[in-house]
């Protein structure tokens, strides 16, 4: 049998994995890898910086379904990857990260460019490797997709030392793998399963609080059909949206610290609370002690058993993937009379609920403009679905911009919506949104974005043009970190320490990097210059002045519980 090289078998076996794109940039340590990448039918996107890769893989792995591939060299190379894999590790997002390392006769000699990047990722992967062998290449490639991909997803590193990638071994692609400390559990214990089910039936005011494990776990046909079947309303976490169609009444829109009044009061009267792929995160709950105080039963369907009453004590545990619980579910509800009588008592809470949205709206004064004729960020969430009637794919930042999007845009479809959630990480945006398009290249892919944010990795701009990624760039900017003024004028006595900023000429910097950039600062302009832009090829940036003063309303405050809402 022909013997290939280490960095041949990683590619054979990437392929085998069914790999058609990888982000990286190469460097000396990982360069065997880089020579054999050259001669395969595997698409290589060149980033500008290594967390930009990550970010890339991000957003490619949450629309496609599939883990993202990153590749880069040891050292910086390697470390500079580490907040996109913190990153996919808190939001479930499959990835393998390939790096180079130094040659094994050299690793803890502080070599060049050496780190310890097992060590270093160690706390934020699901699994890491460090590859000492050769013959152990395509065996480790094979369980780092498995890993990331099963169960509840996550990023895994592979470590690969130069020499490793230097030797030679036959090379046979592994058909299936054993792993015997790692064995997800995919069916829900039957028992458990109807024991919620019975809850649901008892109850009079049963809610579906649905976190982003319904998307990963492909679950959004199923929560409709027994969110509908039962005419149980459904509230979605920053993670889960579009797994609702907003356009359904029963979808009440996101919950927690920026969600609505109407959600928020509802989650505070339900009887009965439905747990599906959430993880009662802190921006969710705000003072546990006060979270959902009158749901005398607390259902939690889950695949991570580790989940399950981490936050949250919970009366009815289930693990198990998501799709596979929910269809049991649904079996067992199907023809069940006693459930089928107590839709009409389901349907007024469901009215009380519709009643308190409309009692306190979002930002009802926002959507009829300004009096000083400038740019509301409600009129811009609201022009960018009337020119994309919904049907795109959008990726955010972290900070304000980001919420007004979660809160204001109708998205009808999973999969149609990124953002960084449990990290929070800045200069997501940009790079996901290009990773989306390499996943989906036939959508449309916006970006929205802030002033700050969009600074944190605005290089990869560079990566668009050069690959001709056709994507629109919304940036609203208000000169400030707007999340961090909104907190500094409300909980710091209006002492805004160092959140005002200067920022380039975003029209010029666009330019500069061969892409389209547009200035909006009237809101006049706005439908006329946001068309223009749409309708423009290529990599466009738009560039929007909003007031410093719009703030994200309603908020829970800091220590604060549900029923303690700020609305201005």
């Amino acid at each position: 049998m022909k013997k290939l090289t280490g960095a041949q078998i990683v590619i054979e076996s990437l392929i085998a994995e069914g790999v058609d794109v990888i982000f990286g940039y190469p460097g000396g340590a990982i360069l065997p890898t880089y020579d054999a990448l050259l001669d395969s039918k595997i698409k290589h996107v060149l980033v500008r910086h290594e967390q930009g890769a990550t970010h890339m893989a991000e957003g490619y792995a949450r629309v496609s379904g599939r883990p993202g591939v990153v590749i880069v060299t040891s050292g910086p190379g390697a470390t500079n990857t580490v907040t996109g894999i913190a990153d996919a590790y808190m939001d479930s997002t499959p990835m393998v990260v390939l790096s180079g390392q130094v040659s094994t006769s050299l690793i803890g000699n502080d070599a060049f460019q050496e780190a310890d990047f097992v060590g270093i990722t160690r706390p934020c992967t699901k699994h890491n490797y460090l590859v000492k062998d050769v013959r152990d290449v395509a065996r480790i490639i094979k369980e780092a997709f498995y890993i990331a991909g099963t169960g509840r997803p996550g990023p895994v590193v592979v470590d690969l030392p130069k020499d490793v990638q230097q030797a030679e071994h036959s090379f046979k692609f592994p058909d299936k793998v054993e792993l015997r400390g790692f064995k997800p559990t995919i069916r829900g214990n039957p028992r458990q399963i109807e024991r919620a089910v019975e809850a649901i039936e008892k109850s009079t005011r049963p809610l579906l609080y649905v976190g982003g494990g319904v998307q990963w776990s492909g679950a959004a046909a199923e929560l409709r059909e027994l969110a509908k079947g039962l005419h149980i309303p459904v509230t979605e976490t920053l993670m889960a949206l579009g797994s609702m169609p907003s356009s359904d009444s029963l979808r009440l829109g996101m919950l927690g610290m920026h969600g609505s009044y109407g959600t928020n009061t509802a989650v505070t009267n339900t009887d009965c609370l439905i747990a599906v792929g959430a993880r009662f995160d802190d921006r969710v709950t705000g003072r546990i002690a006060d979270f959902a105080p009158k749901a005398e039963t607390i259902v939690h369907i889950d695949i991570d058993p580790s989940s399950i009453s981490k936050n949250v004590r919970v009366d009815i545990p289930i693990v198990g993937d998501i799709k596979t619980v929910l269809s049991d579910m649904l079996r067992m509800v199907k023809g069940r009379e006693s459930i089928a009588r107590r839709r009409p008592e389901w349907q007024k809470w469901h009215q009380q609920i519709l009643e308190w949205k409309r009692d306190k709206p979002l930002y009802e004064n926002g959507k009829a403009g300004r009096k000083d004729g400038l740019v509301s960020p409600v009129q811009v969430i609201e022009e960018l679905h009337n020119i994309t009637k919904g049907d795109c794919i959008v990726a955010t930042d972290v900070g304000q911009h980001q919420m007004w999007v979660a809160q204001l845009f109708p998205f009808e479809n999973p999969r149609s919506w990124l953002t960084s959630g449990g990290l929070g990480t800045m200069g997501y945006g940009l790079p996901a949104g290009i990773g989306a398009k390499f996943a989906a290249p036939d959508k449309r892919v916006v970006v929205v974005s802030g002033d700050g944010s969009i600074q944190m990795n605005i290089q990869e701009l560079g990566t668009a043009v050069q690959y001709g990624v056709d994507i629109k760039v919304v940036i609203l900017n208000n000169y400030f970190l707007g999340m961090v003024r909104q907190w500094q004028e409300r909980f710091y006595q209006e002492r805004y320490s160092y959140s005002a900023m200067s920022v380039p000429n975003f029209v010029k910097l666009a330019e500069a990097y061969g892409a389209h950039g547009f200035r909006i600062d009237k809101a006049k302009d706005l439908a006329k210059t946001m068309k223009e832009a749409f309708e423009t090829p290529g990599t466009v940036l738009i560039d929007v002045a909003i007031p410093k003063d719009e703030a994200v309303m309603p908020m829970i405050p800091p220590g604060g519980s549900m029923s303690e809402m700020l609305f201005a």
